[in-house]
């Protein structure tokens, strides 16, 4: 089935009408309101990444040469417990972002139920870096220290 232009129209021939197609009747153009795939959160954490990536800065560090970094046991367990206290607050610092992104972009109720779980997961993550200190307690507890 071939379309072609109402004879009512212009004579001025378009590309459309050249092929045999007919215009939209629509004239209305599409308004940002009406994009769904622009979200004021998406916009806002488009945002935040292009302002973090423009405010990151290398590093640099002194070489330095250190022939004992620990002398007791006691150093150690310090030593242990600052690490698990890093990674897990970096952990449940990637889970809080995540969900707030999502919370941010969630269509219906079940997107707005991940981000949720993303919370609770940070807010877990954050708890356990907190007991740290007291895990470690409890393993110089175990090997005298």
């Amino acid at each position: 089935m071939r379309l072609t232009t109402p004879p009512h129209t212009s004579q001025q021939t378009s590309p459309l009408a050249s092929a045999g197609l007919r215009r939209p009747r629509s004239s209305r153009r599409a308004t940002p309101a009406s994009r769904s795939w622009r979200r004021p959160g998406l916009l806002a954490a488009e945002i935040a990444l292009l302002a973090l990536l423009l405010t990151a800065s290398s590093a640099h560090a002194e070489t330095t040469v250190v022939l004992a970094l620990v002398r007791t046991l006691d150093d150690v367990l310090n030593n242990i417990r600052g690490w698990i206290m890093g990674i897990l607050a970096l952990v449940a610092t990637v889970f809080l972002t995540v969900g707030g992104l999502r919370y941010l972009v969630a269509d219906g109720p079940g997107e707005v139920e991940k981000a949720k779980q993303s919370f609770k997961s940070a807010g877990i993550g954050y708890g356990l870096a907190a007991l740290a200190p007291i895990v470690v307690d409890i393993l110089r507890g175990f090997v005298g220290a």
